[in-house]
């Protein structure tokens, strides 16, 4: 995550967590009206027209966080944020939000989005850094691989709209993970997002299994 991203994060932080404060009775109802801690969030992110991330703070407050003092150090905090930071959540719309989600990677309707990748990067998927095969090559070892659990392969979507992938392989007791955003859709904090999703993504196909982010460099 750039220091860019990370400030934009807390600056959402930030602000859902001034407005829950605001807005704390309400909150308060909807929290105790949700069956379970995933329905709270969503319940809070709605009510608050703020982002997952925010929503995620607001249920994690401390009551040492309700007092007047720490309004007005989240307030100034907001404030300092907000006169760092040279451009706007749109210009980077996935860095605050939640909007990017991750499917697993289809052989059959995936394939677009895996040659505009091996096109760019000039590497096979597995990321062993060797020249790409052939397209049906390289599919074809892939499927192997996620079939005997070895590799754990998503597309990373925005709404409909694919904008990039992320390859999970298992090797040497860790598993390497490397993030590929489609160049029509970098500097937007979708690159941030796809980590942040793909954390739990490979935890829940990998169990305790350490996890290594890896920064393939593009073919020249």
């Amino acid at each position: 995550m750039t220091d860019q991203d990370q400030s934009v994060a807390r600056r959402a932080i930030a602000d859902a967590l001034l407005t829950a404060l605001e807005r704390r009775h309400e909150v308060l109802d909807a929290i105790v009206e949700s069956a379970d801690r995933e329905t709270a969030v969503g319940a809070v992110a709605e009510l608050l027209g703020k982002s997952r991330i925010g929503a995620e703070a607001v249920m994690g407050m401390s009551f040492d966080q309700l007092t007047k003092d720490s309004r007005r150090r989240i307030a100034a905090e907001l404030d300092d944020l907000n006169s760092q930071l040279s451009f706007t959540v749109g210009e980077r719309p996935a860095s605050a939000d939640e909007t990017l989600r991750l499917r697993l990677f289809s052989p059959e309707s995936d394939r677009d989005i895996f040659v505009a990748r091996t096109e760019e990067m000039g590497a096979a998927g597995d990321g062993s850094g060797s020249p790409a095969g052939p397209i049906d090559e390289e599919i074809t070892s892939a499927r192997q691989r996620l079939r005997a659990e070895e590799a754990a392969w998503f597309v990373a979507l925005d709404g409909a709209e694919k904008v990039g992938m992320v390859f999970g392989e298992l090797a040497g007791g860790e598993v390497n993970l490397r993030i590929w955003i489609h160049p029509a859709h970098r500097k937007k904090g979708y690159g941030t997002a796809a980590l942040r999703r793909s954390r739990s993504e490979m935890a829940a196909y990998f169990p305790a299994v350490p996890l290594v982010v890896r920064a393939p460099g593009v073919a020249g």
